[in-house]
């Protein structure tokens, strides 16, 4: 059978209604196929419970997985203030899981994942949006077998607050994953790549304690980013200083190359808060992005998820980019999309919204990685008649 996808947004006052418009959007491009599984991004500025309440009322028992985001990315590009709704049809099969303990423990998640994963002999993918202020995705990585092909993101929301929502069936809340496992007639190829490059300057962490960077080279963190930068130190612990420090994250080598790790604000007390640990006596570069490298990026991201995806035929590509892109190409707004489409062709439906981190599987020999700053596309294909 045919896979066929659909995406529809829409902008509204209310979650309720942008999340009935955008369903029904979808459903029309979609015609008289059953959808099978649907993915939606939503303004972290409606409420979770009248986003479902509007795509339920359309989809009823449909498997769907969701999370919030400042903005949603379709075709058209960069939509704020929006709900984005991804349909997909075929013969494949989803199933969800909504994993309320993953702000306490990564661990227990990953093994929770793993379990109901194995009850299961069929080759599967498993597609996950998890809380981007809450949890140890890193930890979450590592419990992970290599042999499970993970991806997702971090979902993201009001970064004064620190509150995001994900969405799994008919349930709603923060601090959760919610996971979708995807067997039969369906391929995943997915591509990460960032647009960050180190400038020369280097920085010795020299007291972390969990998720805070407390000093750099015997500083407050926010002390080292004013010397460089210009603006007082105080002043980095108020927006929109605060926020974008993220901007201009970390970069340390380490034997599989350069690990990317962003501050997702600065404290009041000047310490870095990130949402990955990093122990005290690591070197870091400063790192600093561009539109032109972003863009590149975004083509070599694409590229990678074709090249995995082999005589599968591309029908929908699911793009969740770090938060970070779109504070660097706010004058450009969807700058990513367009580069993206380049790759993919107009012909294939585009949804994706931005993250606070995002999860990839390299390869079949490796276990998942948690990655700041990237962008992943992962681009679900019609497996081909040989295959």
């Amino acid at each position: 059978m045919t896979l066929i996808a659909s995406v529809g947004s829409a902008q509204a006052l209310d979650g309720r209604e942008a999340g009935l418009q955008a369903t029904h959007q979808a459903l029309n491009r979609l015609g008289a196929n059953a959808p099978g599984l649907a993915l939606v991004i939503a303004s972290h500025q409606y409420r979770a419970a009248e986003v479902l309440n509007g795509v339920s009322s359309l989809l009823g028992d449909t498997p769907l997985l969701g999370f919030s985001s400042p903005a949603g990315l379709t075709r058209e590009g960069h939509r704020p203030h929006s709900v984005v709704v991804a349909l997909l049809s075929g013969d494949f099969q989803a199933e969800t899981l909504w994993l309320p303990g993953y702000a306490q423990s990564g661990r227990e998640t990953a093994a929770r994942i793993e379990n109901h994963a194995s009850a299961r002999v069929e080759r599967q993918s498993i597609l996950f949006f998890a809380d981007g202020f809450n949890g140890d995705a890193e930890q979450f990585c590592n419990a992970l077998p290599p042999a499970l092909s993970v991806n997702g993101g971090l979902s993201s929301g009001d970064l004064h607050t620190g509150s995001t929502y994900q969405i799994v069936g008919s349930q709603t809340g923060s601090g959760g994953l919610t996971a979708a496992f995807l067997r039969g007639g369906i391929h995943i190829g997915v591509g990460a790549d960032h647009g960050w490059d180190p400038v020369g300057n280097q920085f010795r962490v020299t007291r972390s304690r969990g998720f805070w960077i407390r000093t750099l080279d015997g500083r407050p963190a926010s002390e080292a980013y004013a010397n460089l930068f210009g603006y007082p130190a105080r002043d980095w612990a108020f927006p929109p200083l605060s926020y974008l420090a993220r901007l201009y994250p970390l970069g340390m080598e380490q034997q599989d190359g350069l690990v990317v790790r962003a501050p997702i604000r600065v404290e009041a007390d000047g310490s870095f808060r990130m949402n990955a640990m990093i122990r005290d006596g690591v070197d870091a570069f400063l790192l600093v992005g561009s539109r032109a490298s972003c863009e590149r990026a975004a083509k070599s991201a694409a590229q990678h998820a074709l090249l995995q995806l082999g005589n599968a035929k591309p029908r929908l590509a699911l793009v969740l980019v770090d938060v970070a892109w779109q504070m660097l190409l706010k004058a450009q707004p969807g700058a990513e999309i367009a580069a993206v489409q380049e790759i993919l062709g107009e012909s294939v439906p585009v949804a994706g919204g931005y993250t606070l981190g995002q999860v990839v599987t390299p390869d079949e020999e490796s276990k998942p990685k948690f990655l700041n700053q990237h962008i992943i596309v992962i681009v679900f294909g019609e497996p081909s008649e040989e295959q």
